[in-house]
């Protein structure tokens, strides 16, 4: 193991173990360094590291701190990974959103209050008027998170903009015949407002899913296009 990891490895114990509560102030430099058996420098780069994940927050003037901890704080790194990810593992992501965006909106169903259903059909309207594929994606990031965000979990709504982010979904749809899907999603999102004004939770679950298999076959598509198929018969995903 590289001595940064090492490092990073030590303080998340003591973290794990109580020995640095969310909130609390890291020892100095020196102290912590000689606690753990570390050079300066490990622990140096450790707490950089530590830092990028949002374990830890550096204070201007006031030292490093370990951060509140909260999981939706913490997924936040993972948007990266969602962005930058292409093929197979988008298609998995994807796959995970299927699983858990369908029953939030079901729930959401129960939730949502005559002025939430009135602000997704006015952003729908607005979805309808954009006119690059960026501006729809906005509309329709706004659109699915403010469903989920009725069920009040904060880290159910970070855990789906991580699984389908903007970035991604730019992609996807410029991936595919952008025209036809933007036209198919808008009639989809209709399904999935109908269903929610109507405070029917089993046709919301399958409006929303039916909506999220397509954004999967649409990604699926574009990969098969854009690389072929291989010659054991896949599709290059």
């Amino acid at each position: 193991m590289a001595l940064t990891d090492e490092a990073m490895e030590k303080i998340k114990a003591m973290i794990v173990a109580g020995e640095l509560a969310p909130g609390s102030r890291l020892p100095k430099e020196d102290a912590l360094a000689g606690q753990l058996g570390l050079s300066r420098s490990s622990l140096r780069e450790a707490v950089r590291a530590l830092t990028a994940m949002r374990i830890l927050v550096t204070r201007q003037g006031d030292g490093t701190y370990v951060s509140s901890l909260e999981p939706h704080l913490l997924l936040e790194t993972m948007s990266f990974a969602a962005d930058v990810s292409h093929g197979r593992t988008a298609l998995q992501l994807l796959q995970v959103r299927r699983l858990l965006e369908p029953p939030a909106t079901g729930l959401a169903a129960t939730l949502l209050t005559s002025e939430d259903l009135d602000e997704l059909g006015a952003v729908l309207e607005r979805s309808r008027a954009a006119a690059t594929v960026d501006e729809f994606v906005a509309h329709d990031i706004a659109f699915h998170l403010r469903i989920v965000e009725a069920v009040g979990n904060p880290v159910l709504s970070m855990l789906l903009r991580v699984l389908s982010t903007r970035t991604q979904r730019v992609r996807i749809v410029r991936g595919s015949r952008a025209q036809r899907a933007v036209e198919r999603a808008h009639a989809e999102h209709d399904e999935i407002l109908r269903a929610l004004k109507a405070r029917d939770a089993l046709l919301a679950v399958s409006a929303a899913t039916v909506h999220v298999a397509a954004v999967e076959h649409w990604l699926a598509a574009s990969y098969v296009e854009a690389d072929g198929p291989s010659t054991d018969g896949s599709s290059h995903l």
